[in-house]
């Protein structure tokens, strides 16, 4: 066939465009590089995908709506916008020999007009100098002048294709500085490199977001723990009011829902994150260079702790929250339990009634057929006026018929009333 005509699935062409995104143009030393990582916090990506299609109307261009790659062309350098789910990236690239790795305004006036309005806070900016395969590189008092000496990382990467040095510090202008040398990258590896260096770096400060929720609501948990260990201790030992208990315990878990549903997405994203970095750490192919810190001492030496801090502090509210919820199903159960006497003890006082009703029921129809009795024989002695005579032996023989007949009905009414 000439063409495809086989219906596709209606996302077929963006997850194939998916796979050429997140990546740099390609380049060669000498090279400078400028990345700036902005933060979208609650104005979200669509804030970022607005502004790169208004920076694109400027340089008269056209983006697809929601776009969330693109190079641009500015003339003498390139510029590379990515959008993220939390966080946007621009990144400037400049081709050619230079004499200060990192002088101010290389990329100037069109990175400040660019970047004058863009949207989020600036969680990381880096300059990126890398120098071409057959430089010397720079001497210890250079290094030294552009990098804090007690904390310079150095080392391979690259499977030793590559040296990186930088401190990884910010400095007076904002930035941090991240210095290359090409020990013979080729074709597209010095962008694959500088890509994944800035992954790592970007996705780690993107992790480390979670230390500080964690740290600053750690107190909380520690008061609500504390607070259900005395809770707990009270349904024990019962020496407080059920109701009572059961208020605080409500309150507890209210509390503890709300820390849940505020760090739960902030908590994921830092361990989601921390994977990534250590991913791109692993596929650096770092060496290391004797009397130096690498990339892979530096990363792990800060980003494992903190992101165990907030594994710990997610598993110690997930646990606190599943213990309340035990305390509270144990209270509840001792209510039931509660109520369930009470019930029984009123359906046995109910029964005690009961029977003290019937018992009166019974002595009020033997009254009911002694009285039915008397007033029947003075009927019958009143009919037998007439024979004097014979009025009180009529009486007196009417007498017992009289109460059986009375008796009778009596007792052929309850039965009639029990069926």
């Amino acid at each position: 066939m000439d063409g495809l005509s086989l219906r596709s699935h209606p996302l077929r062409a963006a997850l194939a465009e998916e796979m050429h995104v997140r990546r740099l143009p390609r380049f060669t030393a000498p090279c400078r590089l400028m990345q700036i990582v902005t933060v979208l916090g609650e104005a979200g990506a669509g804030s970022a995908g607005a502004h790169f299609e208004a920076v694109a109307m400027r340089l008269g261009l056209t983006l697809a709506p929601a776009t969330k790659y693109a190079v641009v062309d500015l003339g003498g350098m390139k510029l590379v916008l990515e959008r993220h789910t939390e966080f946007a990236s621009y990144t400037f690239v400049r081709e050619g020999a230079f004499d200060q790795p990192f002088a101010s305004g290389v990329f100037d006036p069109a990175a400040t007009s660019i970047l004058a309005d863009m949207p989020g806070d600036v969680i990381r900016a880096t300059q990126i100098a890398l120098y071409p395969a057959g430089t010397d590189p720079p001497d210890e008092a250079t290094l030294d002048t552009l990098f804090v000496p007690e904390a310079l990382i150095l080392c391979d990467v690259a499977g030793g294709k590559a040296r990186v040095m930088s401190d990884f510090r910010l400095n007076p202008d904002g930035f941090g500085r991240l210095l290359l040398l090409d020990q013979g990258l080729l074709r597209d590896e010095p962008a694959q490199l500088v890509l994944r260096i800035q992954e790592l770096g970007n996705y780690r400060n993107m992790a480390l977001l979670g230390l500080p929720l964690a740290q600053r609501l750690t107190p909380d948990v520690s008061r609500l723990e504390a607070r259900l260990a005395g809770l707990t201790a009270s349904v024990s030992e019962r020496v407080s009011q059920d109701d009572s208990l059961l208020d605080e315990l409500t309150y507890l878990s209210a509390e503890l829902a709300r820390l849940l549903a505020e760090t739960r997405y902030r908590m994921s994203a830092t361990r989601a994150y921390a994977q990534l970095s250590l991913d791109r750490l692993e596929t650096l192919g770092i060496g290391r260079i004797p009397g130096y810190q690498t990339l892979a001492d530096f990363t792990e030496r800060r980003l494992t702790p903190a992101v165990r801090t907030c594994d710990s502090f997610s598993a110690r509210l997930a646990d606190l929250s599943q213990r309340a919820a035990w305390t509270s199903e144990l209270l509840r159960t001792r209510i039931d339990i509660a109520l369930a006497k009470q019930n029984r003890d009123l359906l046995e006082s109910m029964n005690t009634r009961t029977q003290l009703q019937l018992r009166l029921q019974q002595t009020v129809e033997g009254l009911s057929v002694v009285a039915i009795s008397y007033y029947a024989v003075a009927l019958i002695g009143y009919l037998a006026a007439p024979a004097h005579a014979w009025k009180e032996w009529v009486m007196v023989a009417a007498v017992p018929a009289v109460f059986a007949g009375a008796w009778l009905f009596a007792r052929r009414l309850r039965q009639g009333l029990a069926e």
